[in-house]
């Protein structure tokens, strides 16, 4: 069926899929995960990377008393975002490394950039220009795992974007976000543990949890060389014959099973259109192609308020501030509120896993978007709320949480656990997965790339801006409280968004995506998806009319072209 009138399926029953048996194999999913531990490059650094900085040892080697309240808020902003600036850089040439040297090569050229800034952050001396420039060149690294993981999921685990069953399309890139928690989780209980057990008077306070980094990166590395370059690549650069028989190892059948040679054919004439789609094409005509055809421009605005809303209802930025957060919250001790912090990853880590495993493939992207931003609005409100009616916290220092506010002060801490449930659930893997499924092939590479890179420059103006924002007004912040509002109030805006304007991807062929981009732009959100169910069934019932040999025609691709002689 053309593109076919798909239901999301319980992911559970990946044998009744229709697929042969041996697909779903150890091999597949040891490429899965081998790849979907890139997440972990981001998960370390934001769980890492406060704790580090708060140990009183690093804040003696960059001498940080000597600097002023505000000062000191700049230079802690700087340093947790350095990465995030960095990582705007590698989402930019990520693509074009990919295309050069292929997945493989550009996995472990990121891992040895990664390596290098941390190993430069480590052995700083005290220079705190050493530190940005370490974190900067680690950030170029882990910039790129956003897009060289996905890709490499996408093109090796039956989930390659021109023929993806969709039934495991979300899961496959879950786990590369589930792995992001993994990271969290491993570096808040690391900084826990090097504050128990290790003490605050040497280095080794913050170089022991900081050297995961490199333990990951290690790893990561190590795993690339039991790994196989994507078919998808070989075919591009003409060895089909290498590719076929990479794809049969894959899948665990011969070489010459149907069903290998279906997915290399369906590569190759997808490589072909490629080819053929942008032949005499400039850059300058792939651009008009995406901001000005209505419905690619559509999407490209789908991809652009999802990485805005997403980055700046603040749940990001909790995560990197976590210990700093509780504080404010009334959690007193510098290692209860590491222990809080640990059991928040868990949390999150927990909650990613419910949406990978129950949520994101068989209720739907939208409806786990719209759960999961309902917990995150809940959340920061009654967190907003008890910062206004203890608006001392966070701003009068040395200020005692009175007794009668204790219950109050725990139900905020709770309410920080519900938002980081909500950010599993709702935009952390949708922001990822929206991004992978919108785009025709044309456009993809641009359009993909430019979300990321919007991804990373919003996460760090978020996560520059927090710091600063959470100062007292009197020293140009907005306080506590009217922090919390901001990230409530942005979070309320986001679902009203999705609820107008995102359609349902869950299910659906990313062949038989345009299918939902036919309505004005107004009607996409609410009706996009009874529209293209109403373009399938007219598609089936021709494929399979009263003599079986009906042409097939896509209502939609047709459309395409005549808007694209239009251009």
């Amino acid at each position: 069926m053309a593109g076919g009138i798909k239901k999301p399926v319980n992911i559970f029953k990946l044998k009744d899929l229709g697929e042969p048996k041996n697909v779903f194999n150890a091999r597949l999913w040891f490429a899965v995960i081998s790849f979907g531990l890139l997440g972990a490059a981001r998960g370390v650094d934001e769980g890492l990377i406060s704790g580090a900085f708060n140990s009183k040892d690093f804040q003696r080697t960059i001498n940080y008393s000597s600097y002023s309240l505000v000062e000191q808020t700049n230079i802690k902003a700087n340093v947790s975002a350095m990465v995030q600036i960095g990582s705007v850089g590698g989402a930019l040439f990520a693509f074009i490394i990919c295309d050069r040297i292929g997945r493989i090569w550009a996995t472990r050229q990121l891992c040895l950039l990664w390596i290098l800034g941390i190993a430069l952050f480590m052995g700083n001396g005290g220079n705190l220009g050493i530190v940005y420039a370490g974190r900067f060149i680690a950030g170029l690294g882990v910039g790129q795992t956003p897009v060289v993981g996905p890709i490499y999921v996408d093109a090796d685990v039956s989930v390659i974007a021109e023929i993806a069953p969709a039934s495991v399309r979300g899961l496959c890139t879950c786990i590369f976000t589930g792995f992001v928690y993994v990271g969290i989780v491993l570096a808040y209980f690391t900084n826990y543990g090097a504050e128990i057990n290790l003490g605050d008077a040497t280095h080794v306070r913050w170089l022991a949890p900081t050297s995961l980094h490199i333990i990951f990166a290690g790893l990561i590395f190590t795993l690339s060389f039991f790994q196989f370059e994507s078919p998808r690549y070989l075919i591009k650069q003409g060895k089909h014959e290498q590719a076929t028989k990479i794809m049969a190892h894959i899948r665990h059948l011969p070489v010459n099973d149907p069903y290998v040679v279906s997915e290399i054919s369906e590569i190759r004439a997808a490589h072909e259109e490629e080819l053929e789609a942008t032949k005499g094409s400039s850059w300058y005509g792939v651009l008009k192609e995406a901001f000005l055809i209505p419905s690619n421009l559509y999407r490209l605005y789908l991809t652009t308020m999802v990485q805005i809303l997403s980055q700046w209802s603040g749940a990001g930025s909790i995560t990197l501030y976590a210990p700093d957060l509780f504080k404010i919250l009334g959690i007193t001790g510098h290692n209860e509120s590491l222990l809080v912090t640990a059991v928040f990853g868990i949390v999150k880590f927990v909650s990613a896993i419910i949406c990978a495993l129950f949520l994101v493939d068989v209720i739907g992207r939208k409806r786990a978007l719209l759960l999961g931003i309902t917990l995150q609005a809940v959340a920061m409100i009654y967190v907003a709320g008890f910062l206004t009616a203890v608006p001392e916290l966070g701003v009068v220092d040395d200020y005692v949480l009175p007794e009668a506010e204790a219950s109050a002060s725990r139900g905020a801490v709770a309410m920080i656990y519900i938002s980081g449930c909500g950010w599993a659930l709702g935009w952390n893997s949708m922001q990822y997965l929206l991004t992978a499924e919108l785009f025709p092939l044309r456009i993809r590479a641009l359009s993909t790339s430019i979300a990321m890179t919007l991804h990373f420059a919003n996460q760090y103006g978020n996560s520059r801006a927090v710091p600063n924002m959470l100062l007292p007004r009197e020293d140009g912040g907005i306080s506590p409280l009217g922090t919390f509002w901001f990230f409530a109030a942005v979070t309320i805006l986001g679902g009203i968004w999705v609820w107008f304007f995102v359609p349902e991807t869950a299910g659906r062929s990313l062949e038989s995506m345009n299918r939902l981009f036919e309505l004005p732009w107004y009607k996409i959100g609410l009706r996009g998806n009874e529209d293209a169910d109403r373009i399938d069934a007219a598609l089936h019932e021709k494929e399979t009319g009263p003599f079986g040999e009906a042409e097939h025609v896509d209502v939609t691709e047709e459309k395409n072209a005549q808007r694209n002689n239009s251009v």
